[in-house]
C-alpha cells in the first residue's frame, strides 16, 4: 500500500504507518506535525483509493524505485523515531517499535546492499538506539545527553554503527540519513560530554539543512552552534521557527528555547519557557522533566 503509484506521498507514508507500524492516528499526526483530523482524512482517502483501484503488490519499474524506496525509509525512520521519543504516555520510550524499526532498516539493508542512505539510515538506529539505556533514570526520568553516564551505552551497537557510516560515507553523495548518522556518531566517540567535537557536528548540521531543511534539524543546529559560539547565537537562529507553522507551538521548540535561555543566564524567561513546554506535551515523563527543570531555576 505504501508504495501506490496515485497515492501522495504523505498519504503513502501515513497509511503505512498504520498499517506496518501499529500508530494510531493522534500519533502519526504528531510525526507529521499536523491536526488528528487531516491526517485521519488522509488515510481515509488513502484506504478508499487502494481499495477501489482494486491495487496489487507488484515489484515497481527502476524508475520508480527510488520514490518508493525513500517512502519507505521515511516509514521506518518515523517508527523508529516514535518507539525511541514515545510522544504521548506514561513511557518515554516504546521499545517494541524501536526494535521493529531496526529489525526492517536491517532487512531492507540486505535487499538493496549497494544504497548508501539505507546504511545511513540503519547506522542512525543503532546509534541513537546504543544511548536508550542511559536516558531514564531507574524511576523512568528522563536524562538529558549531556547528563548521561556513557558507560551504560551499549557498545556494541555504537561500533556497529560507527563502522556501518564510517564505511559508507566515502561510496557515494552524502544524504540527510548518512548526516544525521554522522552527527550521531561524533556523540558517539566522545567519551566525555565536554570531548564532544561540536564545531564538526555544526558544519554537518549545515551540510544537513541545506539537504532536508525542516524546523526539526533547526533546533537540533541552534543548539550545536550555543555549544560553539553561545546561546544568543542559537536563540537568534531558532527565532524564525515562531513564524513556521510546522513547529510554532511546540513543545521542542518551546524547551530548546528554554534551555538556550538558561545558558544565557535569563533564569525568569527560562523557567516561564520550561513551564509552557511541560504544558505543551502530551508525554509525562517529558512532563516531569521539563518542571523539574523549571523547579531548579525556581530553586
Amino acid at each position: 500500500m505504501c508504495c501506490h503509484p496515485a497515492l501522495s506521498p504523505s498519504s503513502a507514508v501515513a497509511l503505512t504507518l498504520r498499517a506496518v507500524g501499529g500508530l494510531g492516528t493522534s500519533e502519526i499526526a504528531r510525526a507529521f506535525g499536523v491536526s488528528e483530523a487531516t491526517i485521519g482524512q488522509r488515510i481515509s482517502r488513502a484506504k478508499a483509493l487502494v481499495r477501489d483501484s482494486g491495487a496489487r503488490f507488484t515489484l515497481p519499474s527502476e524508475a520508480e524505485l527510488a520514490e518508493r524506496l525513500r517512502i519507505v525509509m521515511q516509514v521506518l525512520y518515523l517508527v523508529f523515531n516514535e518507539g525511541y521519543v514515545a510522544s504521548a504516555g506514561a513511557s518515554l520510550v516504546r521499545v517494541d517499535l524501536a526494535a521493529e524499526g531496526i529489525r526492517l532498516a536491517r532487512l531492507l539493508s540486505r535487499l538493496v546492499p549497494g544504497d548508501t542512505e539505507v546504511a545511513g539510515l540503519l547506522a542512525l538506529m543503532l546509534l541513537t538506539e546504543a544511548r536508550r539505556p542511559a536516558r531514564t533514570t531507574p524511576g523512568g526520568a528522563l536524562v538529558p545527553l549531556a547528563e548521561q553516564d556513557r558507560s551504560r551505552w551499549d557498545r556494541a551497537q555504537l561500533l556497529e554503527g560507527i563502522d556501518l557510516i564510517t564505511a559508507t560515507l566515502p561510496r557515494s553523495l552524502i544524504g540527510p540519513y548518512q548526516l544525521q548518522a554522522a552527527i550521531a556518531a561524533v556523540h558517539a566517540e566522545a567519551d566525555r560530554p565536554e570531548d564532544t567535537d561540536w564545531p564538526q557536528i555544526v558544519a554537518l548540521y549545515q551540510l544537513l539543512e541545506r539537504q532536508a531543511p525542516n524546523p526539526m534539524v533547526t533546533l537540533s543546529h541552534a543548539v550545536a552552534v550555543a555549544e560553539v559560539r553561545g546561546p544568543r547565537a542559537g536563540l537568534e537562529l531558532i527565532a524564525p521557527l515562531d513564524d513556521d507553522d510546522r513547529i510554532a507551538g511546540h513543545h521542542r521548540l518551546t524547551a530548546v528555547r528554554a534551555h538556550l535561555l538558561e545558558l544565557a543566564g535569563d533564569t525568569a524567561a527560562a523557567h516561564a519557557a520550561y513551564q509552557l513546554a511541560a504544558q505543551q506535551t502530551t508525554s509525562r515523563p517529558e512532563q516531569r522533566y521539563l518542571r523539574d527543570r523549571a523547579a531548579r531555576l525556581a530553586e
